[in-house]
């Protein structure tokens, strides 16, 4: 190799190294630990009354931790939620930490304490994720079948929905609200669980042929759920957590299904909403996916049908 072909060829292996390094960092500490989105969505289910407006705040996945998501960012987060001046907000689980690279755990009384915040008309309600079932309040912290997150939640006042349904009226309108048991709560063997969900017995609880909006943490869910339902609602996925340019977010398109991992999927008249969350598992990072709380309106004739915007904040 020649002396100016060596010199180009060491300015560009620098120039890739920096190139990488600064996106490694930009990837590691700002977008997981400093950003924070609100993405919008405007949806008429064809089984949704057009006349019935339903404003819904949607946080999915906290994976509360130091220095990532600490109790004083979580408090931040839901001032933010509150200031959109939601019907109704809901939690989808996975709220303990996610991994090990922290500084401190954030305990669920911390957490709760923060949610304790939030507040809309028709009140807030919540569903369990498999990070709450499988660990304490990091991966390395003994398990205790959820019972800590329920408490956390009790202290906070957010109702929490484990196969259950509740009956709620939204001008003069009623509709329903179902949030399912987790879907991988127990590990059974390598990539192997059993749930606690039970679909079937908790669409036996809506009593009427008022409009239902079902929460479930993980999307799997959804092949088996019917048309009975307006809308479900969904983390678990953050959204891919990585997505490059061009190529997407392989690694949860083969998990998950490249169709359902982040965002408004229609399938055969069927309507799922996946949120991208706000924290991290397995390891601290993000990129091009943001945390984001979602603003979720059903039923708005007067804005475009199926209509997604985001906006930083």
């Amino acid at each position: 190799m020649g002396l100016i072909s060596r010199r180009l060829f060491l300015q560009g292996a620098g120039g890739f190294t920096l190139a990488t390094g600064g996106l490694g960092g930009y990837a590691f500490g700002v977008e997981p630990g400093l950003l924070l989105e609100r993405t919008s969505y405007r949806i008429t289910p064809p089984n949704w009354p057009a006349g019935l407006e339903l404003k819904i705040a949607i946080i999915a996945d906290l994976h509360a931790c130091e220095p990532w998501m600490s109790a004083a960012r979580i408090r931040s987060i839901c001032e933010t939620v509150n200031e959109g001046k939601p019907d109704l907000i809901v939690l989808l689980g996975d709220d303990n930490g996610g991994h090990n690279m922290v500084t401190a755990p954030v305990l669920p009384d911390q957490w709760g304490e923060s949610l304790e915040i939030l507040k809309a008309p028709l009140g807030v309600y919540a569903v369990l994720g498999n990070h709450d079932w499988w660990h304490g309040a990091l991966p390395n912290m003994p398990r205790d079948e959820a019972e800590s997150i329920r408490k956390a939640f009790r202290g906070a006042k957010i109702r929490l929905l484990e196969n259950h349904a509740v009956r709620l009226t939204h001008r003069g309108q009623p509709f329903w609200l179902l949030g399912l048991g987790d879907q991988m709560a127990t590990r059974i063997g390598r990539g192997r669980y059993r749930g606690h969900d039970d679909l079937p017995g908790t669409l036996k609880l809506v009593m009427d042929d008022a409009p239902a909006i079902l929460l479930a943490h993980e999307p799997f869910i959804f092949k088996d759920v019917p048309e009975r339902i307006a809308i479900t609602l969904c983390g678990h996925t953050h959204g891919g957590q990585v997505n490059f340019p061009i190529i997407g977010a392989p690694f949860a398109a083969r998990r998950f299904g490249k169709d359902h991992v982040y965002g408004h999927i229609v399938e055969g008249g069927r309507h799922m909403l996946i949120s991208a969350g706000l924290g991290t598992s397995i390891v601290p990072v993000r990129f091009m996916r943001p945390p984001e709380i979602v603003d979720l309106t059903l039923g708005s004739p007067a804005l475009v049908q199926n209509a997604g915007a985001r906006s930083a904040i």
